[in-house]
């Protein structure tokens, strides 16, 4: 069926049939104007043949005739004048004794009864001003076609009429109609031969657009046209390279920006973890002692270790960003009892109390320890934090692959949030922008979801709250990961 469609809705078949139309058009039209032509000719030159031979036939025997002729006279010349090679003629007039008579050259092929009843009264009626005349008509007896003409004899005499044949000049007119008709037939396959031909030359580079657009989509900047020609072909070949040579230099000068900001990003990360560990260290004795600080000073040092604490978080944070940035992020992995790790997760930050558990044990899975359980942090921190409770975790595993939902009983997400909430440094609450969260969690949470070929949906239930749904595969297709890459990131980022 698609196929068919694309056949269907394909611009060389719209060509090939627009070259097939008009050359019907144009065949029909003149195989028409010939065949009426022809047939005027044929049968014009036939019928003057006849009459003409008929009305030289009836002055010659005239002169025969007697001035009130009897039927045997009228036979006789009935007999000389037509004939099975010619025509047949009947002739009419009023015997002596005023009885009518009727002579045909043979009675079984032609007779009074065969004469348009239209003609003999045109001929009776023209007789009276004394002139000669000779009338026609083209009739049809059992499906044949005839001429039939009628005159009448010096005014006075007998009326004569004759009946002659078309079937010859119908078989040739026939054969001419055929000839015609296969004349149409090898133009309409010429036609369509060359809106073929014309297709093809005009299409191939269409095509080859096509696919240079296609290469150009799938990321090879580099994807240019051969310009042969000044055409409007040409011209839009020009214009697809000018357009991809522009395309590319965007793309490589925000590349180049990106990897900047990266790297940027990165080394501040790696430069901030050295003055932090020292400075982690200070707050940690400061927070051993600042129950013995003066009363006015012990707020103070709380604020500082706790937005320590965040500042190392944040580093940690931005420095797997740039590990999933730069690609370098990759998988450790153990086959474990998904329950069991769930479990470990909420257990490490006492959230058994808060949380309620549906996870039947024996699910096993092949996956990386740690990230799941920032994956589970992430998505169950910020259901405690921005939901409401009760918060319930389901586990479940269907075609394949292991089904966690985390879902709450708070306000849900707005409906303009939800295509946002796993952007990162995106918060629903913009009075928010100073807040325990970064805005990074979710993010960290969908990618460490991706590196295992899984993904992380946000909905609203019907009966009230969010769900976040993760959906891994029982087993990822990459498992090979450097030693020394930690899957870390904040517990609970903002929605």
């Amino acid at each position: 069926m698609a196929g068919l469609l694309r056949w269907t809705g394909s611009l060389r078949l719209r060509l090939v049939a627009v070259f097939a139309l008009v050359a019907l058009t144009a065949a029909v039209a003149v195989s028409g104007i010939a065949y009426w032509l022809n047939r005027d000719a044929v049968l014009t030159r036939a019928q003057n043949s006849v009459l003409n031979d008929f009305q030289d036939s009836l002055q010659r025997n005239a002169a025969s005739l007697p001035i009130d002729p009897t039927c045997q006279s009228l036979n006789d010349a009935a007999g000389r004048i037509g004939g099975p090679d010619t025509y047949q003629v009947v002739l009419i007039d009023t015997t002596p004794d005023n009885g009518p008579c009727a002579a045909p050259s043979d009675r079984e092929l032609f007779s009074t009864d065969d004469v348009p009843q239209s003609l003999q009264r045109a001929v009776n009626t023209l007789h009276k001003d004394g002139a000669y005349h000779l009338l026609w008509e083209r009739i049809s007896l059992q499906g044949h076609p005839y001429l039939v003409a009628g005159a009448r004899i010096n005014g006075q005499g007998p009326t004569g009429y004759m009946l002659k044949s078309l079937d010859a000049e119908r078989k040739d007119l026939n054969s001419l109609a055929w000839s015609l008709g296969i004349a149409t037939l090898l133009a309409l396959i010429g036609a369509a031969l060359l809106a073929q031909a014309a297709g093809s030359a005009v299409l191939r580079p269409v095509r080859r657009l096509g696919e240079a657009a296609q290469r150009l989509g799938e990321g090879h900047l580099d994807t240019r046209l051969k310009v042969t020609g000044t055409d409007e072909l040409a011209d839009m070949s020009r214009t697809f390279n000018s357009a991809a040579e522009a395309l590319e230099s965007r793309v490589e000068e925000l590349s180049a920006r990106e990897a900047a900001s990266r790297r940027f990003v990165a080394d501040m990360s790696h430069e901030l973890r050295t003055p932090l560990t020292a400075i982690t260290a200070v707050t940690d004795v400061l927070e051993d002692e600042a129950e013995a600080l003066d009363p006015m000073i012990a707020p103070a040092v709380r604020l500082v270790v706790s937005e320590t604490r965040r500042l190392n978080e944040l580093v940690e944070t931005l420095m797997e960003v740039t590990r999933f940035d730069a690609g370098t992020a990759k998988l450790r992995v153990d086959e474990v009892d998904v329950a069991d790790m769930i479990m470990a997760c909420m257990d490490a930050r006492a959230w058994l109390d808060s949380v309620e558990l549906d996870a039947p044990r024996g699910v096993l899975a092949t996956l990386d320890p740690r990230r799941l359980d920032v994956i589970m942090a992430n998505l169950i921190g910020n259901a405690l934090k921005h939901g409401g409770s009760p918060v319930r975790v389901s586990l479940r595993e269907e075609a394949g692959q292991i089904v966690i939902a985390v879902s709450d009983h708070g306000p849900g997400i707005p409906e303009d949030v939800l295509p946002h909430v796993f952007d990162r440094f995106y918060k629903a609450d913009a009075s928010r922008a100073r807040s325990e969260g970064s805005g990074l969690g979710l993010s960290i949470a969908m990618e460490n979801a991706h590196i295992h070929g899984g993904d992380i949906t946000a909905a609203n239930r019907p009966e009230g709250g969010a769900v976040f749904t993760l959906r891994l595969p029982v087993r990822p297709a990459s498992t090979d990961d450097p030693a020394d890459d930690p899957a870390t990131g904040p517990a609970g980022e903002a929605r």
